[in-house]
Parts: structure tokens; C-alpha cells; sequence
């Protein structure tokens, strides 16, 4: 068999075409724009599908140098640290802290079924937390980050198994999120609330300042960003050590970013704009995913196939009935509630964007819900990770 390999700047140039593959492909094909299907995943497993039956044919294997994976993923966490303000919280008010908490909550009882269910099915109990909240709340990044975290502890395939489970949870996430609120509304007659929060306060509540990205502001959020990645490495470093806790750098970043970001805040500090590091933050995470995707290695998952998707299939199933009989009736059992637990089924078995895919293919017909739009992604895009982060570090020492 021919044997093909890239270094790392071929690497970085095949993550970017296959990155502007899938954003092609996500404009054109109706089913995978349908379920807000990431681009990077779209692109990276069509490579690695095709590399799989290279390989499988005896024709070619090829070899990737994803040196640069571990920085970007860096970048992305440090970034989603520097986006959670505190300011945001106190403007969704108890409900926002209500919906953050059952997010917590849904992490460890995800992770409590994925191990179960691995000790059953005799793996791991570590590949469990893989199909667990690390691929279903975490998503495609979070599957990514933590599955280096365990192939580092000497579990083979944690990646491929993350990412494989990530993107069947994300579909489910799509397919039951809105026939969730709608079984909802229609069952108890809902009706959208008349002194809902008005749009306005949302827009005031993430508007950032509209400053035009010139070399030497983006020059600012870069120094920000690498110096959060630097004290977040020492810190997760040096906790380990002294510890024996396993802190990845990366986590350490994000709660280093967080702490920065609302430091400038608090002291009025003009050096940051959120607009310049969302930039840096997409970018770092289409990047880091589509590396991720593309070195997977589909051969591994054989032996592991049936019973990741049969625990999958228990946790989809879970999620309908937790959100139903549980969500719904904590966060008010009113219109808004209905909307949101629609929303949380997207975002807690795949990602944001299919959270607010399920909200808006529901309010387009029953009427509008600003609250849930206020509160949700603010939760599921910032403030979930400063939950189910540790929860999941927690079962990773445990069960290490």
C-alpha cells in the first residue's frame, strides 16, 4: 500500500479547503443545512470516509501532522472564556440561572447513562463519558478537546468515538427538538406571552461596541487571547502536579478568560471587542474541528459501532422525557418554557445553532418567544461550559 503523508502546513491548507468544502455544501444540500450540520464536520468526514476506503481498498493511507489542532483548540475555549459576561447573567434574570443549572444537571445524568450503559456493553467506563455529555452537551468540540484528553490517558479511539456520537447526537438534537415544543404548546394551549421580554432588550443586552477591525485592535485580541492560553496552560499544568487532578490547558484557559474578560469590564477597559474575537474564535474552532474530523481513523469504531449508537439512542431517549415531564415544568409551564425545552434538546445532544434552528421553526408558527432567544444562547454557547466542564473533569478522575 502507497503511504501518503502531509506535513503540518499541507495539513493547515487541506483543514481549510475541506473547511470551505463543507460551508458549500451546507448552503446547497437541504438536509444538512436543515440540521444546522457544522461545516468543518461536513468537509472533515468526507475525508475521513475517504480515507477510510483508501485504506480499506489497499490503495493509499494517508498520514496528517495536526500539530497546530492542539493551538487552535486553545484559541476556541480561550475565546468562549473571554465571551461569558457576567453582565449577560444578570440580565436573564432567575430563569437564566433555572435553565443553567438544569443544563448541569442534564451533563452528569448524561454521563451517568453513558457509563452505565459502557460497563453493560462492556467498554470503558471513559468511552462512556465519551458518549456521554462530552459528545452530547459538549458537541463536536467538546468531543474533540476531551477525547485528546483521554487518548492521552491510554483510550484508543476516544476521538473517533466522540466525534462519531457527536454528530448522531446532533442530528437527534434537530429531529426531536421541535416536535418536542409542539407536542407541548398544542397540548396544554400555550400561548405566547404578551409581556415577554421585548427583542430590543436582547439586542442591547449582546450589542458590542461597533468599532471598526483595524490591524492594531485585532492585534489587542490577539495579545488578550494568548495571554489568557498562556496562564490557563500554567494553571492547568501546575493544579495537575500538584493535585494529581487532571486539568487539560484548555479549561484552564476558559476560566482564566472568563476572570479577564469580566476584570475589563468591571474596570471599563476599551482594549476588548467581542466582535473581533468572535472572528478569532470561529475561525480557531472550523480549524480545530475540521482537523479533528479529517485524521479520525472510521476503522475503530467497528467493535464499537452498535453499542455507541444503542446509547445514543438511550440518551435521545431520555432527553424527550426529561425535557417533557421535568424542564418544562421548572422553567414555568408557559409558552416560553415550551420553546426552551425545544431548545435545550438541540443544543444538549449536538450545539447551539440547532437550538436555535428548533426555537425559530417553532415561533415561525406559534408566535414569538424573546426570552428563550435571550436565554439560551447565552447559556449554550458561553455559560454550559463553566458546568459541564467540571462535571465531566470530575468522572474523568474518577473513573481514570
Amino acid at each position: 500500500m502507497f503511504s501518503f503523508q502531509l506535513g503540518v502546513v499541507e495539513t493547515l491548507c487541506l483543514a481549510l479547503a475541506l473547511l470551505l468544502l463543507g460551508s458549500y455544501l451546507a448552503k446547497n444540500i437541504n438536509f444538512l443545512g436543515k440540521f444546522c450540520i457544522p461545516a468543518p464536520v461536513i468537509g472533515g468526514f468526507l475525508f475521513a470516509i475517504v480515507a477510510a476506503i483508501l485504506r480499506g481498498f489497499g490503495l493509499i493511507e494517508i498520514s496528517l501532522d495536526t500539530t497546530l489542532q492542539s493551538l487552535f483548540m486553545l484559541a476556541f475555549f480561550t475565546t468562549v472564556g473571554l465571551g461569558a459576561s457576567f453582565t449577560l447573567i444578570r440580565k436573564g434574570g432567575k430563569l437564566l440561572v433555572i435553565y443553567w443549572l438544569i443544563c448541569g444537571a442534564l451533563a452528569f445524568i448524561q454521563n451517568v447513562i453513558g457509563v452505565s450503559l459502557a460497563k453493560v456493553f462492556g467498554l470503558q467506563p471513559l468511552i462512556g463519558i465519551m458518549v456521554g455529555a462530552v459528545s452530547m452537551e459538549g458537541g463536536h468540540g467538546g468531543a474533540a478537546a476531551f477525547g485528546e484528553t483521554l487518548e492521552s490517558l491510554g483510550i484508543d479511539s476516544a476521538v473517533t468515538v466522540g466525534l462519531a456520537a457527536a454528530t448522531l447526537g446532533l442530528i437527534a438534537g434537530g429531529l426531536v427538538g421541535g416536535p418536542i415544543s409542539k407536542y407541548l404548546i398544542t397540548k396544554n394551549n400555550l400561548k405566547p406571552n404578551e409581556n415577554a421580554v421585548n427583542l430590543v432588550d436582547l439586542e442591547s443586552a449582546v450589542k458590542t461596541d461597533e468599532k471598526k477591525l483595524t490591524a492594531n485592535l485585532f492585534i489587542n485580541q490577539v495579545f488578550i487571547i494568548t495571554l489568557c492560553m498562556s496562564l490557563g496552560t500554567l494553571l492547568g499544568k501546575y493544579f495537575s502536579e500538584i493535585t494529581g487532578f487532571v486539568l487539560p490547558g484548555y479549561v484552564g484557559a476558559m476560566f482564566v478568560a472568563i476572570i479577564v474578560r469580566n476584570a475589563m469590564d468591571k474596570l471599563k477597559m476599551k482594549y476588548f471587542d467581542l466582535k473581533g474575537t468572535t472572528i478569532i474564535g470561529d475561525l480557531s474552532l472550523g480549524i480545530f474541528l475540521s482537523m479533528a474530523l479529517m485524521s479520525i481513523q472510521l476503522w475503530q469504531l467497528a467493535d464499537m459501532a452498535l453499542p455507541m449508537v444503542l446509547i445514543i439512542a438511550v440518551q435521545v431517549i431520555f432527553m424527550v422525557l426529561f425535557t417533557i415531564f421535568v424542564v418544562f415544568r421548572l422553567l414555568g409551564k408557559n409558552f416560553d418554557a415550551a420553546v426552551m425545552a425545544g431548545g435545550l434538546a438541540g443544543h444538549g445532544l449536538g450545539a447551539t445553532p440547532n437550538a436555535i434552528a428548533n426555537m425559530d421553526a417553532i415561533t415561525r408558527k406559534y408566535g414569538p418567544s424573546p426570552t428563550a432567544f435571550l436565554i439560551i444562547p447565552i447559556v449554550g454557547a458561553f455559560l454550559v461550559d463553566a458546568l459541564y466542564i467540571p462535571i465531566i473533569l470530575a468522572f474523568i478522575n474518577f473513573f481514570s
